[in-house]
């Protein structure tokens, strides 16, 4: 009797065992049956499209009148090196001067913003298949970063001539070298004087891809936001 019963045991064992692997044998065919009903040729065009959709949306929020100065998310602050300065110079009673001096170093990083959109384009033409496969399947930013890669050197070199231009176009040395002036006159205090250019060109960069990164996720993670049936397909 109970070697009876030890072959029934080890029989519904067996059973339930078998019927766990067939669920997950169904379970990955029906996976690989809904990423497969999306082809490849779609996955590129519709990651492009995403790209492109976050890159406008983006580069079109930022250029506008205070993108910068009123978003707190990308807003560029008084430089950090000269934070000391900033400190002391309120305390001076000059915070309308540095508030000034911020509101032009991010009307020079929305003017720079407005020229860059076809850099983004241009990256994102060229996406391989292949890229576009890997970028669906990473994470929530993986196409923000593989277009950061891919155009982080020429948006340094297409927007730090146009910061240095939107710098004199809104007077921003107007502000900054009276604060630099008087901050240098204070006895005991170790001068500075950053690199505006620079600085404005990398904060614009990094605040740009904030927004695209920002678009991204949105995408991803919101059907609503997936605004063609190429989008709702591909990021199903």
């Amino acid at each position: 009797m109970k070697i009876i019963f030890s072959v029934l045991l080890l029989l519904v064992t067996q059973l339930c065992s078998a019927q766990v692997d067939l669920l997950k044998v169904a379970s990955t065919k029906a996976s690989t049956l809904l990423f497969s009903s999306t082809t490849n040729d779609e996955v590129g065009k519709g990651l492009r499209e995403a790209l492109i959709v976050g890159a406008d949306k983006a580069t079109d929020s930022a250029s506008a009148k205070d993108g910068f100065y009123a978003n707190k998310v990308i807003r560029i602050p008084f430089p950090a090196e000269a934070e000391k300065m900033k400190n002391i110079l309120q305390k001076a009673g000059m915070q309308s001067q540095i508030t000034d001096f911020e509101k032009s170093i991010n009307s020079a990083a929305e003017l720079a913003t407005k020229q860059v959109l076809v850099i983004f384009v241009d990256a994102i033409t060229n996406m391989s298949i292949q890229d576009a496969l890997q970028i669906l399947k990473g994470e929530n930013t993986a196409a923000t970063s593989y277009l950061r890669k891919q155009t982080n050197a020429q948006l340094y070199n297409k927007i730090k001539p146009i910061t240095k231009k939107a710098i004199q176009q809104v007077e921003v040395t107007k502000y900054w070298i009276p604060l630099v002036k008087t901050y240098n006159s204070i006895p005991f205090t170790k001068a500075v004087n950053p690199d505006l250019e620079d600085y404005v060109t990398n904060k614009t960069i990094e605040g740009i891809f904030v927004l695209i990164a920002n678009q991204e996720k949105e995408i991803r993670n919101n059907p609503k936001a997936r605004t063609s049936a190429l989008l709702q397909k591909v990021f199903k």
